[in-house]
């Protein structure tokens, strides 16, 4: 049963967000040490104090180290949800809307280990006892996890004829428009040939269809759309959010490409919406593996099942370098996942505030007045919210 109230629309705001920026390689700093650098560069920005702060929400580290690090006096309420980054978002601004905060503070490190980078088994601040985050030894190989999507991409491929030219076009997407960001860990020029002759990781994906394992760290402040209306930066109002997940909800188990959690998180999202992609000037489709951005453009409407590879054909800008929808809405200019860095989901998000604040330099979409973010992937984490410029 997909619900059509949504009782926060526009009613709670993202005031600011920042980043730190991402660099693919161990760094020496902690993760605590990244997020607590974006967190005062958020509340500096926004024109707050640490005292302002009455909710704390985000992924790692805990939220009771973040709260002594920046040394917030107290909070009336915290969580510390799962990524991809939309569940945090879900959480202040509920928080928010029900009272049990008013001035939200979220969060989320990307940290380099061994759980997505096989350099940080070299690194005894970053593996866990016995080499893995866990501590135990690592499973046999399963369906679970990363081979899911390539099991799922092979499939894709198979199923509709699409090419690796055509998906390399997403990838070459990410990069071009990575280039001109800042804070993206991946900013060298790619070509075709440069991606047909990537290092093949599981047929088939390459490395270039895989999130860039990156440190750095994101923040957010999150209030009522009235108090947001006072701080220094434009409100971007949250207009509709939701989650979704089916019954069958794990790589394996999955029923189809046509029937996972995507889908329920678009439907929840048009019965909330007052308006849809045709209005949208940004779209930010989640993109840890290539395949999956591919599937959230054909769920979300702006192709029908299996025809992403033509669709990005058809709106291939060969002058730009990059995919422009209707010769006018770019997709992930900050980079995306691929180029940027895997930040699960919180680039995303920050680069369509930034669009929406008007703030994002040279890749500032002229005029941008509504931004969609399809967060997560096929099973148990799709996401997906809808934001307006106030």
């Amino acid at each position: 049963m997909i619900g059509m109230r949504h009782p926060f629309a526009d009613s709670v705001a993202i005031a600011g967000a920042s980043t730190t920026g991402f660099e693919a390689r161990n760094t020496d700093c902690s993760q605590l040490s990244y997020v607590t650098d974006a967190c005062v560069r958020v509340l500096r920005d926004c024109g707050l104090q640490a005292s302002d702060i009455d909710g704390l929400c985000g992924s790692l580290p805990e939220a009771p180290s973040v709260q002594a690090a920046l040394g917030i006096p107290e909070i009336q309420w915290f969580a510390n949800p799962a990524i991809p980054f939309l569940n945090q978002l879900a959480a202040a601004a509920s928080a928010v809307h029900s009272g049990l905060c008013t001035v939200a503070l979220a969060y989320h490190g990307s940290y380099r280990q061994s759980w997505n980078t096989a350099s940080a088994l070299r690194d005894p601040f970053r593996r866990g006892p016995g080499g893995s985050p866990t501590g135990l030894p690592p499973p046999p190989e399963s369906v679970h996890g990363a081979p899911g999507y390539t099991a799922w991409a092979s499939r894709y491929l198979h199923e509709y004829s699409v090419t690796r030219e055509q998906i390399g076009l997403l990838v070459l997407n990410a990069r071009t428009n990575a280039m001109a960001n800042p804070a993206a860990a991946m900013r060298s020029p790619l070509t075709m040939y440069d991606y047909l002759n990537a290092r093949m990781i599981r047929w088939p994906l390459c490395l270039l269809d895989m999130e860039m394992p990156v440190d750095g760290a994101d923040a957010f402040i999150i209030t009522t759309a009235e108090r947001a209306a006072d701080m220094p930066r434009h409100p971007v109002l949250i207009h509709a959010l939701s989650l979704g997940m089916i019954n069958q909800c794990d790589e394996a188990q999955t029923p189809s490409l046509r029937q996972h959690g995507q889908q329920v998180v678009v439907k929840a999202l048009r019965s909330r919406c007052s308006f849809w992609i045709e209005d949208v000037d940004v779209y930010f489709p989640y993109d840890g593996f290539s395949i999956i951005a591919l599937n959230w453009l054909e769920n979300a409407g702006w192709c029908g099942p299996g025809e992403a590879g033509l669709f990005l054909d058809e709106h291939w800008d060969v002058d730009l370098g990059r995919i422009m929808i209707g010769g006018k809405v770019p997709i992930n200019t900050h980079g995306g996942s691929l180029s940027e860095g895997g930040t699960q989901g919180s680039g995303h998000l920050r680069e369509a505030v930034h669009q929406l604040q008007w703030s994002a330099g040279e890749r500032q979409v002229k005029g941008a007045q509504r931004a969609l973010v399809t967060g997560g992937g096929f099973f148990f984490n799709s996401q997906g919210v809808m934001l307006r410029r106030a």
